[in-house]
């Protein structure tokens, strides 16, 4: 199991949009994620910003994200979603939301 964290800025003028989609995410989207070995996936809220983890548990994160991308109901969700963002990530980098590093984990054997 890998753990992945992202940030991405979300629009002001978006928010409530944003917040109303997230409130019911279409049960498609969920299970072409769950597909793709993505497990605990959330998703939070300060200010502006919004920082994405989860969990993936398969062998093969690329093709994994690039089965997500060609999925027709969740490019329908992005299409709504990706409106109300603003992508911090590197230009050219091929990312909408920026990758984030881990810098920390406690573990249960540090307990």
């Amino acid at each position: 199991m890998r753990r992945y964290g992202c940030v991405i800025r979300l629009r002001p003028d978006h928010r409530e949009t944003y917040l109303r989609l997230h409130a019911a995410v279409w049960p498609g989207v969920e299970r072409t994620l769950g597909a793709a070995r993505i497990r605990n996936y959330s998703i939070f809220l300060h200010g502006d910003l919004l920082f994405g983890y989860y969990e993936y548990v398969g062998d093969d994160h690329d093709a994994d994200q690039r089965r997500i991308a060609a999925d027709p109901q969740t490019q329908a969700w992005w299409r709504l979603t990706d409106p109300c963002q603003e992508s911090l990530a590197e230009p050219g980098s091929g990312h909408w939301w920026a990758p984030m590093h881990e810098v920390w984990h406690l573990t249960e054997e540090a307990w």
